[in-house]
């Protein structure tokens, strides 16, 4: 496959680019037809028929059955490859392999978390082998996304209350861009991640370190490494200033003033709560925009969070 990309795509790196692409040149290509072909009439007309001499009536004869045929019947034809041949493209696009593995999706301001078969979580970051079917299991837990990853040629809308999917298989190694399409709050523009196609091996080596922390490492060195990963990192910071939500600099063991009145100990208790239930207490000054992470965090990675936030002295 070609991966030069062109003026209006970037390159393409998987199974369905190439058809997908074929679409759109044909769309491009007969589109410049038809522009130049009326562009050209219209000069046409405007030098054959331009005023020259004493005015006179115009003829009575008003419209020509066989031109109008003709323009017609083209368009209509091109219309209809058009959609057969999109349509084909978008039941494949929509309709995975059989052999495919299967990862979960969630789109959520302003993030992406992907769960794997195996038991692992990611955020951010799509990790998939390459030459392999992978089919998205999409859904939302507030507003809409879309999930678009331009060299792969896959975009699908992800909707709160319902599942949607789209499948993709890389046909290289690398890095690719990941973007939400829809708008869906303040910071939509950030809610940028990353594909990261390995190979089948790298990934096997990439679950089996993902499951846990690595060998030799700390709880909280492991904290620290799932404050990046889960993108804790876009509303907390760990120097002091204050982002979307209140740092974790200094947070343990102190009292924290909540909005709705009140002020609460930032223990174990308070910061598993936090990140499971977030709306539960809210310090004061901040809005209650955290999302829940019920069911996107083990056990054994909220202790390593919690363990993280206690080193921030």
């Amino acid at each position: 496959m070609d991966n030069t990309g062109s003026l209006f795509l970037p390159s393409p790196h998987s199974t369905m680019a190439g058809d997908v692409d074929a679409l759109f040149n044909f769309i491009y290509i007969s589109s410049a037809i038809l522009l130049a072909l009326v562009t050209a009439a219209i000069i046409f007309f405007i030098v054959r028929y331009r005023r020259r001499g004493v005015a006179t009536t115009t003829s009575g004869v008003d419209h020509n059955l066989t031109v109008e045929i003709v323009w017609t019947v083209i368009p209509t034809i091109v219309v209809f490859i058009i959609f057969a041949w999109g349509f084909k493209d978008f039941i494949r696009l929509h309709v995975a392999p059989g052999q495919s593995m299967q990862v979960k999706v969630t789109g959520q301001k302003w993030f992406w978390s992907f769960d794997y078969l195996e038991g692992v979580s990611s955020v951010n970051e799509l990790v998939v082998p390459v030459d392999k079917p992978v089919k998205l299991l999409m859904s939302s837990r507030d507003v809409i996304h879309s999930f678009y990853v331009p060299n792969f040629r896959i975009k699908n809308d992800v909707l709160p209350n319902r599942y949607s999917s789209v499948w993709f298989e890389a046909t290289d190694t690398g890095s690719y861009n990941l973007f939400c399409t829809e708008y869906c709050g303040t910071k939509h523009s950030e809610m940028i991640g990353k594909v990261r196609v390995v190979t089948t091996a790298q990934y096997t080596e990439w679950i089996e370190k993902a499951s846990g922390p690595a060998p030799g490492e700390s709880i909280a060195d492991y904290g620290a490494k799932l404050y990046q990963q889960k993108a804790c990192i876009t509303c907390h910071s760990v120097d002091g200033k204050a982002g979307t939500g209140p740092s974790f600099k200094g947070i343990f063991g102190h009292n924290a003033e909540l909005e709705a009145g009140g002020s609460v100990l930032v223990d174990e208790n308070y910061i598993r709560e936090s990140i499971l239930e977030p709306k539960a207490k809210v310090v004061k000054g901040y809005q209650p925009v955290m999302p829940t992470y019920q069911g996107l965090l083990k056990d054994k990675q909220i202790d390593a969070l919690v363990e993280y936030i206690k080193s921030l002295e």
